[in-house]
């Protein structure tokens, strides 16, 4: 376990093994983020990527300031999952494919009412809710592949029979709104806690997560009309916002930018769309400051993808994968940067975690039909 949480340095931790692709502008990243004010800790999990400035699948704790800058313009980002009674054994893809059809345009007004419930009829960015947003943001159908504790999934109520629906989205243009409005202002020097400016940015946070929940609300209710279906929400956890927190008896401010929260019950750590998707129950552990991987994480850049795979792949073939799920997505762009290959496998990402002592996993998951923006209106 201790060779897996690695000590970079002081401040910086690495939970990796010899073997997790990591790239070297990522680590460089992890450093730089310690280097903040009032930064204690940083932590990278093992689908750690460099981003825009700042890495993803990381986790920062800070003491007296906090940096909107670390949760990023998708304020809210996260993962729900929801019990369908759509049956395996009844599977028509083509069937399937057909009634979906788009979910890319706005609501029309047969959702007011169901918007107006979740307290988001006022918010901005309204146009937007019940889409996905592009980059990694995705609706799959799934069935159960294996099953390594029964009961758990009984609690939840899982039934082998019966399609899972994966819903990967957040804030939409909220979040990005919010993230330009502050660096604008302030750049990226992080705000002073209790500050004025920090009350009102996190009032927009709060807004921004309250969205993104509802959002993945309306993505998957708008799925399940179209396929004819019935659904429950199992479960819905955020991984990227920043929260008030107590580590190792310190009050500070953790921010977590790709990375899932393990004080939140059960959570699915999804692969690519040519990959499982694992169902797990995580372990609290402050050395990771309480946080696990979000997924798979990315091996290449978005802009090399189409260089490296299209002497190999068709469009057609991306269309479909080694599992003989379809991927619903007309973006032909989207199709080589969400490519499975761009991906690291999502196998040596949960055997890390287990390895640190970090989740128990309960089932695998695998893809059916996975569902990618097919334009972007919003």
């Amino acid at each position: 376990m201790d060779t897996i949480i690695k000590n970079l340095s002081e401040a910086v931790s690495l939970i990796a093994s010899e073997n997790t692709w990591i790239e070297g502008t990522a680590i460089q990243q992890l450093h730089h983020v310690a280097t903040l004010s009032g930064v204690t800790k940083v932590v990278g999990m093992p689908d750690l990527h460099p981003g825009r400035g700042y890495p993803v699948g990381a986790s920062c704790f800070s003491i007296g300031r906090f940096y909107p800058a670390l949760v990023g313009n998708d304020i809210g980002c996260g993962m729900s999952l929801w019990q369908t009674d759509i049956t395996t054994n009844k599977l028509h893809m083509d069937k399937l494919e057909k009634r979906i059809g788009s979910i890319d345009l706005p609501l029309d007004q047969n959702w007011h009412t169901e918007i107006a419930e979740l307290g988001l009829s006022d918010v901005p960015f309204r146009h937007a809710l019940g889409t996905i947003g592009r980059g990694n943001h995705f609706a799959e159908l799934q069935q159960l592949d294996q099953v390594l504790d029964a009961v758990s999934l009984q609690t939840l109520g899982i039934e082998r029979r019966q399609l899972l629906l994966l819903v990967h989205s957040g804030s939409r243009g909220l979040g990005e709104s919010v993230l330009r409005a502050h660096t604008e202002q302030f750049g990226h020097a992080g705000l002073e806690q209790g500050s004025a400016p920090a009350e009102q940015y996190l009032a927009q946070h709060q807004q921004a997560l309250h969205y993104a929940v509802g959002n993945r609300q309306l993505i998957a209710r708008r799925l399940l009309n179209k396929l004819r279906a019935e659904g429950e929400c199992l479960l819905d956890v955020n991984h990227n916002l920043v929260s008030a927190a107590t580590i190792d008896g310190q009050q500070g401010w953790l921010h977590r930018k790709g990375a899932t929260p393990t004080d939140r019950g059960i959570v699915v750590i999804p692969g690519s769309r040519g990959d499982y998707s694992y169902l797990v129950a995580p372990i609290a552990d402050s050395r990771s400051l309480f946080s696990i991987a979000h997924g798979a994480g990315r091996k290449w850049m978005r802009s090399e993808c189409k260089d490296r795979l299209n002497q190999r792949f068709g469009v057609e073939q991306l269309r479909r994968t080694s599992f003989g799920s379809r991927v619903i997505c007309d973006d032909k762009a989207l199709l080589f940067e969400e490519a499975p290959q761009a991906y690291k496998p999502i196998d040596s990402i949960v055997e890390v975690l287990q390895q640190a002592g970090l989740i128990r996993v309960l089932a695998r998951l695998k893809p059916v039909l996975t569902y990618k923006t097919r334009e972007e209106c919003c």
